[in-house]
């Protein structure tokens, strides 16, 4: 029957003798593969792909010829044709044309190898949708590859490409484009066709232009151009309404576009350039931002204007030539991160700087007051209140939505404190730096309108329902306490961005967070978790930075690479041996790579 079905079988012409088979790779992934459908050959120090890989779809397995009685679950006619190969970590040269030998494949994946060029032969992978050929020595792009018209990640980083070829346009179905770490020096303007692309990674190369055309890229959400020798951006690029995230670092700026059309753009990264001027008409379109990093210029003021940037979170001036700085600046109310150190401040003692941000704000709030008509809406002291309590700042609450009680080593937050907000929406809520052992109950009164809430610096050993009733909440700081879980109740904050956890005594990843999908910071290190659930964390799927330093993690699950949204990964201060401080140093691509590599197959 076997011998029958093979004469029937229009690629026959391709086998070869039996006896040629190799046995470098084991009968058992063999046999696995022909039923998944996937072969994981990473890191095992092969110099070529055995040809049986590549026939693996052709060739009649070893046990087939041998045992004739083999169960129905090893009928090989009814095999899976190989979807997904993984050669990574080897030591190819070179990759046989015979890849065409398996027309199935969606993914190929043979990043951190040697090879100097690529088959042409894998213009006929039809179906191929991702493509990583990163960490090798490549120093062109055959033109087959952009036959793959059902492409949709190529990642050619860390190469030696200096050209590419003109037909690139035609991957018209592309959404993630790394070419970052090589030598190009121009771009092709058939960029302009790839309207479906997402992320576009062109740092580390020798671009001293971009083409205007790239503002077709009308899906465009990340563009990385960081350390290159670029002198100007097209204006052009200010059309993109899909852009999210603009990496510009380590280039030789003189000045920023105007981004009239940007209103989604939530990162600017511009530092280490020679930008002079930062004009009101570089920001005030900017509504979505919430970075700004312009450190390491030659900025020498700030416009007043940077306090329409009402979402700003972190901003980063330093070692520039500012000196003075609006007043205004510190009634931005999302803004966690200001960074100053290096310029020549004159109203601005450098002993403050050191003191932190929030110090840095209170100051030029403090400033505004004083520049201001005097406020006489302090509540009256009592015989019930001490002096030291009853001073609460209502500016800060009628000006700023801001309510604070911090640095004042209280056990419980007076309730003049609660009756001065009155009828005014709060936002934000600072209780941190005292010595509360519980959540003040009344924080519930502002459950319609508090997004952000610090309780670091206390002495809470659990958390209370009171704050799982916080349903606008996006932010939470509850760092440096004596916290060792979080009740389940908080899967009602369905809008939690950033939660902060360092510095308190977890000895598990707390499994509540699992099913909060809005969560895009968590923030855990110095505690003592020995673990953590990779499958829960790709659940997050807006998971940008998690940081896990200074814990008792014995191992990282291999799986934690596929949690694709991260961008910043930290792991310091573990005991688990792999991966080794060198990959760790790398950064966080780095890392994410090296653990996709070690999942098994």
């Amino acid at each position: 029957m076997a011998a029958a079905r093979r004469e029937r079988d229009p690629r026959a012409g391709f086998r070869r003798p039996a006896a040629e088979a190799g046995p470098a790779v084991p009968q058992g992934l063999l046999r696995a593969a022909r039923q998944s459908g996937q072969l994981n050959l990473a890191g095992r120090s092969l110099g070529e792909v055995p040809p049986h890989v590549w026939r693996i779809n052709l060739d009649t397995p070893e046990e087939a010829r041998h045992n004739l009685s083999f169960g129905a679950a090893d009928r090989w006619w009814e095999q899976t044709d190989l979807t997904k190969l993984i050669l990574a970590s080897n030591k190819l040269q070179s990759l046989s044309e015979d890849v065409q030998l398996l027309p199935a494949l969606t993914v190929l994946d043979v990043h951190d190898n040697q090879l100097t060029s690529l088959p042409s032969a894998l213009g006929q992978l039809e179906n191929l949708q991702k493509l990583d050929v990163s960490h090798n020595k490549l120093r062109s792009v055959p033109g087959e590859v952009t036959q793959l018209s059902r492409l949709k990640s190529l990642l050619l980083h860390h190469n030696e490409l200096s050209h590419l070829p003109d037909g690139f346009g035609q991957l018209v179905n592309l959404e993630e484009l790394d070419l970052s770490n090589n030598h190009l020096t121009d771009i092709p303007t058939s960029f302009a066709l790839l309207i479906n692309l997402v992320r576009l990674n062109l740092a580390c190369n020798q671009l001293r232009s971009l083409p205007a055309d790239i503002s077709a890229m009308k899906s465009l959400r990340q563009l990385d151009c960081s350390k290159n020798y670029l002198e100007t951006v097209p204006s052009k690029l200010a059309t993109m309404a899909s852009l999210e995230q603009l990496y510009l670092r380590k280039n030789k700026l003189r000045s920023l576009p105007e981004f009239p059309s940007c209103k989604l753009l939530k990162e600017l990264h511009a530092g280490e350039n020679q930008i002079e001027i930062l004009n009101a008409e570089n920001l005030k379109h900017l509504n979505s931002l919430s970075v700004l990093e312009l450190r390491d210029n030659k900025i020498k003021s700030v416009p007043d204007e940077i306090t329409l940037l009402q979402k700003l979170e972190r901003l980063d001036l330093a070692n520039n030539d500012i000196s003075r700085l609006p007043y205004t600046l510190g009634n931005l109310p999302q803004l966690k991160f200001l960074a100053l150190e290096g310029n020549p401040l004159r109203t601005i003692r450098r002993d403050l700087l050191q003191k932190g941000t929030q110090e840095l704000l209170k100051y030029l709030r403090s400033k505004i007051q004083d520049d201001g008509p005097p406020v006489s809406e302090e509540p009256p002291v009592t015989a019930m209140t001490l002096p030291s309590e009853a001073r609460v700042n209502v500016h800060a609450i009628t000006s700023l939505k801001l309510l604070e009680y911090s640095e004042k080593q209280a056990a419980v937050i007076p309730g003049e404190v609660f009756d001065a907000v009155g009828s005014h929406p709060v936002t934000t809520v600072n209780f941190s730096k005292n010595q509360l052992n519980e959540i003040p109950p009344r924080i519930v009164e502002l459950k319609d309108s508090v997004c952000d809430v610090n309780l670091g610096f206390n002495k809470l050993s659990s958390l209370s329902s009171e704050l799982c009733v916080l349903h606008k909440l996006t932010h939470l700081d509850i760092r440096n306490n004596f916290l060792t879980s979080l009740p389940e109740e908080m899967e009602a904050l369905t809008r939690l961005q950033l939660i902060n956890l360092s510095f308190n005594r977890f000895k598990a990843f707390p499994s509540v967070l699992y099913r909060i999908p809005t969560l895009e910071t968590v923030l855990l290190s110095d505690n003592q978790v020995g673990c953590v659930d990779a499958r829960g964390l790709r659940a997050l799927a807006g998971l940008a930075t998690l940081d896990l330093r200074n814990n008792d993690l014995l191992q990282v699950p291999p799986e934690l690479g596929n949690c694709q949204s991260l961008r910043t990964l930290l792991l310091d201060g573990n005991p688990f041996r792999t991966p080794r401080a060198a990959v760790l140093a790398k950064g966080t691509a780095a890392v994410l790579e090296y653990l996709r590599s070690r999942i098994p197959a």
